[in-house]
């Protein structure tokens, strides 16, 4: 005897699947990382990265410009400094790059979201995300410089501010800080759940940034942990974080899912460089559709709740999206 129940009935032409079609990814989703170095005229490609870039920040605003143009709502900004230190100083610097980068962009390209990444592995000589002591990184003498970092990008014009160097503590004091210097309505989107990944390389690359010594699984959280991640997004929720996200998102579906299903709040999402380069390779060899692939790894993002994702795939995906659209 037949089913009566055939599930295949709707799935047997596009229109059809597009009518109940569950989750929709739009352009609206999507943030592009970028990486702005000192200099002018320089647009220097990053070898495990393709199609990405060190740009100087006359290049940078006209990447900026594209990126607006394609529909893209934001960027969010990494820096690679003139200069390194033993604290990052650079980070909270009137004139460092990021605060330059910033204030360019909002003066050429005011209607594009401006997000800052606020951290110290790329601005220490050291390569950690924090000041050390006895070879650990110091808690809290941390974050003091996180809270300059994120006034001194807030001055600059950012409109939003990201904290990626998990320290405990962070959120709370920068939103102090934040408010104190009449900054109350920035936003904080908090790398809530980063983890100690492997899918960092080509990133540590792009912004030289790989530690000197040892590595971060002392302050990033170990991969097999799960119900850490709901305590960690819970405390900066409590501490006055806007959008809770979770770093890497491919291999961390769940870990999106359940912070989505366990807080009212936004969700962000990011595709880091190593699920990218991974995909850009195979492609390459000619193993996989590289644009069919891209779409299927974004959505299964956009599936597991992420309301935000930051990806280097921003802009291929809106092209996509923008031929799909027509």
């Amino acid at each position: 005897m037949f089913p009566t129940v055939r599930m295949r009935r709707l799935r047997g032409n596009e229109n059809l699947r597009r009518l109940v079609r569950e989750n929709h990814l739009s352009v609206s989703d999507l943030i592009m990382p970028l990486f702005v170095c000192p200099g002018k005229g320089i647009k220097n490609e990053i070898a495990s990265m393709p199609g990405n870039y060190h740009m100087s920040v006359d290049v940078l605003v006209e990447e900026c410009r594209e990126i607006r143009d394609l529909g893209i709502p934001g960027v969010i900004l990494f820096g690679i400094p003139e200069s390194k230190d033993a604290v990052g100083s650079d980070t909270w610097s009137d004139e460092g790059i990021i605060q330059k980068a910033v204030r360019s962009l909002k003066e050429k390209v005011n209607d594009l979201l401006i997000i800052t990444d606020v951290c110290f592995c790329e601005y220490t000589d050291h390569g950690h995300c924090g000041i050390l002591k006895n070879g650990t990184v110091d808690n809290d003498a941390t974050l003091l410089n996180i809270a300059k970092q994120a006034v001194s990008h807030a001055e600059a014009g950012a409109d939003m501010v990201a904290p990626s160097d998990m320290m405990d503590g962070r959120i709370g004091i920068m939103r102090e800080a934040l408010d104190t210097a009449g900054f109350s309505d920035i936003p904080i989107m908090a790398y809530s759940a980063k983890y100690a990944s492997a899918f960092y390389g080509p990133f540590r690359d792009a912004a030289d940034s790989t530690p000197q010594e040892g590595d971060r699984r002392g302050y990033q959280m170990d991969p097999p942990n799960g119900d850490e991640a709901i305590r960690e997004a819970e405390l900066d929720m409590m501490e006055g974080a806007d959008i809770l996200m979770v770093k890497p998102a491919l291999s961390y579906l769940d870990i999106i899912y359940r912070v989505k299903s366990e807080f009212s709040m936004p969700v962000a999402a990011y595709n880091v460089s190593g699920e990218f380069s991974m995909v850009k390779a195979a492609a390459a060899k000619g193993m996989i559709d590289e644009e069919r692939v891209m779409m299927e790894m974004l959505t299964s993002m956009k599936r597991a709740g992420a309301d935000i994702i930051l990806t280097y795939f921003a802009k291929d995906a809106a092209r996509v999206l923008g031929q799909r659209e027509k």
